[in-house]
């Protein structure tokens, strides 16, 4: 199985407002953390090492 890259959002702009209202009132510390548990639940979502391993190179 190989890693998705084609845009795959139903409302991308509608997620990304989502996204940008969790970090509201969070301070830096606070987003980062936020930013690292929303990282964990999707990557447990995905479940696949070698999905993850292939978002992780994507990333870079």
């Amino acid at each position: 199985m190989s890693l998705n890259l084609d845009p795959n959002l139903v409302d991308p702009d509608g997620f990304y407002q989502a996204l940008l209202d969790a970090h509201e009132g969070l301070d830096a510390a606070q987003s980062a953390e936020f930013n690292a548990r929303l990282i964990f639940v999707l990557a447990n979502q995905i479940g696949d090492p070698e999905l993850l391993a292939q978002a992780l190179e994507a990333a870079k």
